[in-house]
């Protein structure tokens, strides 16, 4: 059996905002988003079912996705930006026919949402 992959996110109450920290174990980047927004946005049913159709279909390219989803190639890729951010995905590239590709690969199985008032 594969090895589960979660990423963690912390909400942060500071003088009367919530701020998002993500921090990953398995890199020691942190990332900070403000605002409650990014989490929301990151939330949505759209990038739900962009992450379904990467886990079940595995599509060879940003275009592919699009296609499959039956989207826009510029607000699929605007929406991976924000799933990569988070770490949810990666954006492999591959070279073919002379050309770079980029491959979405999910790279996480859970989150984990931490809320500390």
């Amino acid at each position: 059996m594969a090895k589960t992959k979660i990423r963690e996110i912390t909400i942060k109450e500071s003088k009367g905002a919530f701020s998002i920290f993500k921090q990953s174990k398995t890199s020691k980047k942190d990332y900070d988003f403000s605002g409650v927004l990014a989490l929301r946005q990151l939330l949505s049913n759209e990038k739900a079912r962009i992450l379904s159709v990467i886990k079940s279909e595995k599509p060879k390219s940003i275009y592919d996705l699009a296609k499959k989803l039956d989207r826009g190639f510029k607000s699929v890729n605007d929406d991976l930006k924000l799933l990569e951010r988070f770490g949810f995905i990666e954006l492999t590239a591959e070279k073919t026919k002379g050309r770079i590709r980029h491959k979405p690969e999910i790279v996480v199985d859970t989150m984990t949402i931490h809320i500390k008032i």
